[in-house]
Parts: C-alpha cells; structure tokens; sequence
C-alpha cells in the first residue's frame, strides 16, 4: 500500500524481470485497467445477450468472445509493460509500419460490414480493424521523430512527423473514420505541445482542422449526414443517439435494476459504441461516474509520472498514450450523451471487440512500461544532486 500511494521504488541491478516489473510498474494504474476489463464483462453479459439471440446464437457467445479476447490483451499489456523503452520504441515503429502498409490495402482488400466504413480486414473466421493498432504505433513512432530534432545535429523530426500525421489523417478519412482521424490529430497536437510548439502554429493547426471539416461536410455523404444529425435541435427516438439518450434518462442515479434495462434489445450498437448506454439504464449515474473515475486514474496518473520524466521520447510518447486512451473514451461518452456528432468508436476495455481490445492491450502496455520508475529517472534526482554538488 506505501508504494501506491507514495510511488514505486527504483529497480534493484539484477533483479528478476518479474520481481522487478512490480517493484515499478503503476500499480493503480493497473487496477484500474483491470477494474475497467471486468466492468465491460459485466455489461456485456447484459448488453450482448439480444445480439447473440438475434444471430441465432448461444446467449453468452458474445461474452465468451469478449473474455478470450480481453484474456490476450491483458496477457499481452503485462508481457509489453514489462518491456524497456528502446524494446518499446521497435516494437511500436515496426507495428506502425505493418498496420499502415494495411490500412493502405484496405481499398483493396478491406470491407465495411454494411456499415459505410471501409475499416476492417476479413479473415474468413475474424476480422480485424487496422486503425485500432495503428494508434500505439503512430505515438512511439511520432514521439521518436520529435525526441530525434532535440539532438545535436538530428532530423527535422518534429516537422517529419506532422507529415505523417497528415498522411494518417487523410486515409483514415478515405474510409471514411473521420473519429480516428480527429483522435490521431487531437493526440499528436497534445505530443507537439508538450515538445515546445509555439502557440501561433497549433492555432493555426486548429483552423487547418476546421477547414478540413468544412470540406468533409460538402464532399462526404457519411459525414455530412451525422454533423447534420447532431446539429438537429430534436432526436428522433428511433435512432441510436434516441434510443441512447431515452436510456441514460430512464436510468436516474440508481439505475432500473440489473437486467432490466431496455436499450439492449432496440441498439444495434449497444455491446460496442453505446455500452455507456446499458450501464447507465441499469446501473445508473453511480456505475458510470465510477467508469470516468477509473479512466481518469489511468490518464492523470500517467501525466503526473510523465512530468518527471527527463528522457524526451518517453515524455512524449507516454503523453500521447494517455491521451490516445484518455480522449477516446471522452468521445465515445460524449457521443452517447449528445455532446459530441456520432463517431463509431469504442470505450476502450469496456465495449466489446477483439481489435479494440488487443490494440487497447497493446497500448496500455506501451504507456506503463513508460510510466514505470525507473533509475534516476526523475528530473529531481538531477536538481537534487546540482544542489548536494553545490
């Protein structure tokens, strides 16, 4: 209990790896996580039961799915924390490389599902979404470009790297995934600033942003479309936002009672993007300000170790993660409570799905090993020996 509440101690020379990988690691960080992955559970026993019935289905196939999939994240997000930063750094840029090599096959090769997205890969007996891995990747690879440009003679980094964020965001919104590409943009802005960007050249990012969206809105039919849902004053109770927002309000603080909620059987989308929905009309305000509160452990405690930090490439790339993680799950609430347009994307280690899982996994793994504690690896440590020196 000290070292959760005080931090965790530095690592002892030779020390087992597993020994060692706790002495470190976040561990309310990790409970946090862990405490997410059974909530999702939860609701998917209740959320995913009038899919699996309408599929024909056994009642609990979904949930099954859920667990064999969160089993590999969780098992992969410990094997990958347990990882050093250099370790870390290959791995996310070879992952970026395969998953962008993939996302430019997906006019090719890729298919939408019926859903107006071409965003998955089908694998006969699984599919999977590219663009859910590419975010790890795309932070390791953005924060090693930009911690390269502060060496003595190093790379232009900072501005290769905005070009591949461009690059990103312009096939994300080819499939169209115009979220991911606002998640994309939002989280290397946060790396940018944190690098030293001047405020003028991230005001102007933003007006570079809206323009984009204004030419979205008059070129594309999907994006117009959901803008043009969620700029109407009233909602149409036979669309998801309605169903959705109808549940959050039946739910009240205490909620209707486990299994009795009705949003399940009318949301198509209620085991993934709208899960928030079910635990609201169930579980009530109580279950979901405890869902946010367990998000924001995760993220505010990653910012506060990462401001220690003096290695420019963990800082940079443990803020994106966080951020990455911390944004996505805003915006898919906000979606659900009509505070933000329509977006398809999931609450990460709640909704079900195996690529958002794993690639969830992938990414929490990336972002503890970084927020580990590590030998002199507070910028204390060097004021502190400046001041016993002088």
């Amino acid at each position: 209990m000290t070292e959760m509440v005080f931090g965790t101690v530095a690592s002892k020379p030779g020390e087992p790896v597993l020994p060692k990988w706790w002495r470190t690691v976040d561990k309310w960080a990790l409970s946090a996580i862990m405490m997410l992955f059974l909530i999702g559970i939860l609701l998917g026993l209740a959320a995913s039961v009038p899919l699996a019935e309408r599929n024909g289905l056994t009642q609990f196939y979904y949930v099954y799915k859920q667990l064999f999939f969160g089993s590999i994240a969780l098992i992969t997000m410990i094997l990958v924390s347990m990882l050093s930063p250099k370790h870390v750094r290959r791995l996310g840029v070879f992952g970026f490389i395969c998953c962008l090599l993939a996302i430019c096959a997906l006019p090719f090769i890729g298919t939408d599902f019926g859903k107006g997205a071409t965003r998955w890969i089908s694998l006969g007996f699984a599919s999977v979404q590219p663009s859910e891995f590419l975010k790890p990747g795309f932070v390791v690879f953005s924060a090693w470009l930009m911690a390269a440009s502060f060496e003595v003679g190093g790379p232009p980094g900072k501005r290769m790297s905005f070009a591949v964020t461009v690059l990103i965001a312009f096939l994300l919104a080819l499939q169209p995934d115009f979220g991911q590409a606002c998640l994309i943009l939002a989280s290397w802005t946060l790396m940018y600033f944190v690098a030293g960007a001047p405020m003028l050249l991230l005001a102007g990012l933003a007006g570079g942003v809206v323009g984009a969206g204004f030419i979205a809105y008059n070129s594309s039919e999907h994006f117009a479309r959901r803008i043009d849902g969620y700029l109407n004053p009233e909602i149409d109770p036979r669309t998801q936002i309605g169903y959705a927002t109808n549940a959050i309000q039946e739910g009240g603080f205490f909620g209707v009672g486990v299994g009795e909620g009705r949003v399940k059987w009318s949301l198509p989308d209620a085991h993934t993007d709208f899960i928030i929905a079910v635990a609201a009309e169930e579980y009530g305000l109580i279950l979901v300000l405890a869902i946010i509160f367990l998000f924001m452990i995760v993220t505010v405690r990653s910012f506060l170790r990462l401001i220690h930090e003096r290695d420019p490439f963990i800082r940079f790339a443990g803020t994106g993660l966080a951020a990455l993680f911390g944004m996505q799950a805003l915006i898919n609430m906000g979606v659900a409570v009509r505070l933000l347009p329509a977006k398809g994307m999931t609450l990460p280690f709640v909704s079900y799905g195996g690529s958002s899982l794993v690639a969830a996994g992938i990414g929490l793994g990336f972002l503890l090993a970084f927020t580990r504690t590590r030998p002199q690896g507070d910028i204390s440590d060097v004021f502190g020996n400046e001041n016993r020196g002088g």
